[in-house]
């Protein structure tokens, strides 16, 4: 039998020794003085630690931000900002993006500012690696989109703004409703309701939004892969000449926007309502939303993109 109080002993001498090597910079032969065991002894605890995952170590390389995409992409879209960052490992892009997403969003609050936001990966991500921040006092998350559902954890609106809100110390609120019904009538019934028309109102004051770019591609279409729209639906808002939405608000490549008989039984914030929120973050990246950008830099749903440079690089080639 295991003797677990010199297992814990063990392990709390093996943690002494990493704190005072990691933290408190001294050099092996310190240590071995101070725990009474030799040079060689100390090196092997320090490994010891490492490999029994006492010792964490994370290596954080500096993001490498684009300046001329960034500047070129500003300047032909008429941005208010843009974070252009240069990134090689493809599954790294949205751990990356998200961190840059999640620090353009900090360095812009303002105490009592209210803040919308709906669902995806990429903002899922954004939220991920918010960490180590003093946030304003007074900040307010609101969901502006109604709830895709629970069944894949990056699409659960609710969730989303619950874990933003911790981290910020704010006020979470939540739109109780589905981001889709089946009809027009029940979509304005919904809408009529007091609790949604107070939470969309207090979006449509939002000082600042965080946005993911989505795509009508079957592929890559959040709806389609959390199976809340089957094929033929997406089929549909691709034959409107949908290729991407923000909020789910369809649009084509022009920016025109589109797919109204699916909009118009969303429950979310207005396109108008949308588009008058003063700072809106995008955050996209990859082939499959390279026209998804587009569309949305033409018509201004965003006016802040965070992405990656072979994206951007694409996105300018084509609008040339």
């Amino acid at each position: 039998m295991i003797n677990s109080t010199h297992s814990k002993d063990r392990q709390n001498l093996l943690a002494d020794i990493a704190e005072m090597y990691f933290l408190e910079e001294k050099t092996q032969a310190e240590i071995a003085e101070i725990v009474g065991t030799t040079r060689s002894n100390v090196s092997r605890m320090l490994t010891e630690a490492r490999n029994s995952g006492i010792v964490l170590i994370n290596i954080k390389r500096p993001l490498q931000e684009n300046i001329p995409l960034t500047k070129k992409l500003i300047e032909r879209f008429n941005l208010v900002h843009a974070r252009v960052i240069d990134i090689e490992q493809s599954s790294r892009l949205l751990s990356l993006l998200g961190k840059v997403a999640g620090q353009e969003l900090i360095s812009r609050l303002k105490p009592g500012w209210i803040i919308g936001t709906s669902w995806g990966t990429a903002i899922s991500a954004s939220v991920e690696e918010i960490s180590n921040i003093s946030p304003p006092t007074g900040i307010r998350v609101v969901q502006l989109l109604g709830a895709l559902g629970a069944r894949i954890a990056q699409y659960d609106a609710h969730a989303i703004v619950r874990r933003l809100a911790e981290k910020l110390d704010a006020e979470g609120v939540h739109l109780n409703a589905p981001f889709l019904v089946e009809n027009q009538s029940i979509a304005e019934s919904l809408l009529s309701n007091q609790s949604i028309r107070e939470t969309l109102s207090l979006g449509k004051r939002a000082n600042i939004a965080l946005l993911g770019v989505g795509s009508a591609d079957l592929e890559t279409s959040s709806y389609y892969l959390a199976d809340y729209v089957n094929k033929d639906g997406i089929l549909e808002i691709q034959s409107a000449g949908a290729i991407g939405d923000v909020c789910g608000r369809f649009y084509d490549i022009d920016g025109n926007m589109t797919a109204f008989d699916f909009q118009n039984r969303l429950i979310g914030i207005s396109t108008e309502d949308l588009s008058n929120i003063p700072i809106r973050i995008g955050v996209a990246g990859g082939p499959e939303k390279v026209d998804p950008i587009i569309g949305a830099l033409k018509n201004q749903l965003i006016n802040i993109l965070v992405s990656d440079s072979r994206t951007v690089s694409e996105v300018l080639a084509k609008t040339n």
